[in-house]
């Protein structure tokens, strides 16, 4: 009885007995707002008791609310298979050898359509089932390394990661693709481009906006872009392979510390701040838009500096900040502190005493800017200078969440703020730029009429 009314509960788990309709079934809803033909699927046991989930012919999930619900017909069942039939992976001796690194969210996946079940993909017969076009670029091997969603990835995961990609390397790999969830992939790509350094081959991340049981998903072309990256590009650095624009023209390779996930939901959602992309990618053609990259090697000569200190936080300045939020930190023991200023990087004069007592304590603190682009400027106004008299230090270029990964990975090699400082402040992997292109800052305002213009005549 359990499984068939499958995570439902109060009112949805009456309306199904009542009209005798179990989870998986194809069914007829008619609604006071129209009839509705789709797969019920299962719901969350922390869902609430109002609505039913369908699945409809075009690959979408709708609710409807169960005091709409007129009558449910039971037309079909199709039993929920979690596997996808796995084809043995054509290897080939002429193709490049990549290996496929896990982290939990779905790599890839394929819609069962007896079912409407989302089953994830990841061995390699399961890839070549749901992307069969992948035994097109290359020869891989995949494992599995964490089973978590992106929010819970953090210092333990980043050097398993790197000392895993390191092995790989020395083994001869010839490229990496990690799988990784979205939300937080840029701090992953930030932490592996400090703790793996001079890789002679390409190290690339992606993910997929949305899941393959929506006929807008990115994750099959966003594989097929990354596996290509890795098996064919010159460029030897950690990178985020994502859709470039909307459309499913070309993906983009972005730097691991210039990258930033800039919308919820956009398939297009990484965009690289303050510089350009390093290169677009296309099914069978990569064409580079920066010459300055660590270029692909035959050796296998690869620095591995797998080190983080956890107590370091970031700080979101805002009006009327506090003291007790830089003091809690200090009495918790932190050893670095990344602000997020304002302007050119400044924070209110309520904060100057936690600021002294916080740098005489020994602790590292940085000042960005929460504008994203541009430079941190502290000598220009008297707050800049007054807090860079106290102790900060201003971060140039440095996005945020880089500067956070940053200065963690510098304190987990030392403690000694002179030496953390000259690593903060030296370029690795282009976390820091001498100048910001003209064409790495354009945000074009949607509704003005040149934009618009721009926009019907050019290029949707």
């Amino acid at each position: 009885m359990t499984d068939m009314f499958k995570g439902y509960k109060g009112k949805a788990l009456d309306v199904l007995k009542q009209f005798k309709v179990r989870v998986w079934s194809e069914t007829t809803v008619n609604t006071t707002r129209g009839e509705f033909k789709g797969i019920i699927l299962p719901r969350s046991e922390n869902d609430d008791s109002e609505h039913l989930v369908l699945k409809l012919a075009t690959g979408y999930n709708i609710g409807i609310t169960v005091d709409t619900i007129i009558e449910m017909k039971e037309y079909g069942y199709k039993e929920a298979h979690y596997k996808i039939p796995e084809k043995e992976f054509p290897s080939s001796p002429d193709k490049p050898n990549i290996k496929l690194f896990g982290t939990g969210g779905t790599i890839a996946s394929r819609l069962d359509y007896r079912t409407g079940a989302v089953i994830p993909a990841f061995s390699p017969g399961e890839l070549y089932g749901a992307v069969p076009e992948l035994a097109d670029v290359c020869n891989l091997t995949t494992e599995k390394l964490f089973a978590v969603f992106s929010e819970n990835m953090g210092p333990e995961q980043y050097i398993t990661l790197a000392k895993s990609i390191g092995k790989e390397i020395e083994k001869g790999i010839d490229g990496i693709v990690i799988g990784h969830g979205t939300d937080t992939m840029h701090h992953t790509a930030a932490a592996l481009s400090f703790m793996i350094q001079n890789s002679p081959v390409p190290i690339v991340m992606v993910g997929s906006q949305r899941s393959s049981d929506r006929p807008s998903s990115d994750a099959a072309l966003n594989l097929i872009h990354a596996t290509t990256a890795a098996a064919y590009s010159d460029i030897a650095e950690v990178m985020v392979c994502m859709f470039g624009p909307t459309s499913d023209e070309y993906g983009l390779l972005h730097r691991g510390t210039r990258v930033r996930k800039m919308h919820s939901s956009y398939r297009s959602t990484f965009r690289t701040i303050g510089d350009i992309p390093i290169a677009t990618v296309q099914r069978n053609k990569i064409t580079p838009l920066k010459k300055d990259y660590n270029r692909r090697r035959n050796d296998r000569n690869v620095k591995i500096l797998p080190y983080f200190e956890e107590r370091v936080a970031i700080v979101y300045y805002y009006p009327n900040m506090n003291r007790d939020i830089i003091d809690s930190l200090v009495d918790n023991g932190y050893k670095g502190i990344i602000i997020a200023g304002t302007g050119l990087g400044h924070i209110n004069k309520p904060l100057y005493p936690a600021i002294e007592r916080a740098t005489k304590a020994g602790v590292a603190i940085y000042m960005t800017v929460q504008t994203l682009w541009g430079y941190v400027h502290m000598f220009v106004y008297e707050t800049g200078r007054d807090l860079v008299a106290k102790g900060i230090v201003p971060g140039e270029n440095l996005l945020p969440e880089v500067a956070y990964v940053k200065l963690a990975w510098a304190l987990g090699q030392t403690s000694d703020l002179e030496k953390v400082k000259q690593i903060m402040l030296t370029p690795i992997s282009g976390d820091i730029t001498p100048c910001e292109p003209y064409n790495g800052y354009l945000i074009y305002q949607g509704g003005i009429p040149e934009v618009e213009e721009f926009i019907r005549n050019f290029h949707k």
